[in-house]
């Protein structure tokens, strides 16, 4: 299933993630707290993401049917692929001109590297 969310289901998902599972009364109060919506906004986007598979709403609570992490994956995945042709180094290349890095992340880096390298 495609899990590319547009902003605004994204931030309201990350107020599922981060509280759920969560009373949709009190999902409603966080969301005007955190996004500033109405009610009838929250209530609205929890039938269209229930609708799409990616929150349930059973007896007034609603829980994540997904993970942030699958959401991040997928996310990235089609960034990397649209923008630069699929290319890690190409995105990181663009993603680290004019940064530095501290020597834990260069650490945590060439161990995701080992990790993730074909043998």
């Amino acid at each position: 299933m495609g899990m590319k969310l547009c902003d605004s289901d994204f931030y309201f998902m990350c107020v599922v993630w981060d509280e759920g599972p969560v009373r949709s009364g009190e999902l409603v109060k966080l969301c005007r707290e955190r996004l500033g919506w109405k009610k009838s906004t929250t209530y609205t986007q929890i039938k269209k993401l229930q609708e799409k598979g990616f929150l349930k709403n059973e007896g007034a609570v609603v829980t994540a049917l997904i993970s942030r992490e699958e959401v991040q994956k997928e996310e990235s995945d089609y960034f990397v692929e649209r923008t630069f042709g699929g290319s890690l180094p190409g995105f990181l290349a663009a993603f680290m001109k004019g940064r530095t890095i501290s020597g834990q992340e260069a650490e945590q880096l060439k161990k995701m590297i080992e990790e993730h390298c074909a043998k």
